[in-house]
């Protein structure tokens, strides 16, 4: 798999995450997803913060700092408009690699 769809798979993931959580911290975002996949999905937080920054900066994603449970400042996402297309996006480019990966299989 291409390094843009190892990307892009992140990119669905935390917008995804968003579009289900209204505000997440980072750290937030990992453990959501963690959970959410039974365990089976780890992202690291080396990757997330770069990938979260760069959403950002495409308009998909929005921040502002609070603070968290334990009384901690934190950086909140939420998902724009935007990143609500840009969800849906993911979402039919993602079916469309699975779909060609099923073809394979059962191909080969």
């Amino acid at each position: 798999m291409a390094k843009n769809d190892l990307q892009g798979s992140l990119d669905l993931l935390v917008l995804k995450t968003l579009s289900q959580r209204t505000k997440l911290h980072g750290y937030g975002i990992v453990v959501h997803i963690q959970r959410a996949s039974d365990e089976l999905l780890r992202v690291e937080e080396g990757s997330i913060y770069p990938a979260l920054h760069r959403m950002e900066q495409s308009g998909w994603i929005a921040s502002e700092w609070g603070m968290t449970e334990t009384n901690r400042k934190a950086k909140y996402y939420r998902l724009t408009r935007a990143g609500q297309k840009q969800l849906h996006a993911a979402e039919e480019s993602f079916e469309q690699l699975v779909k060609g990966v099923r073809s394979i299989l059962r191909y080969a």
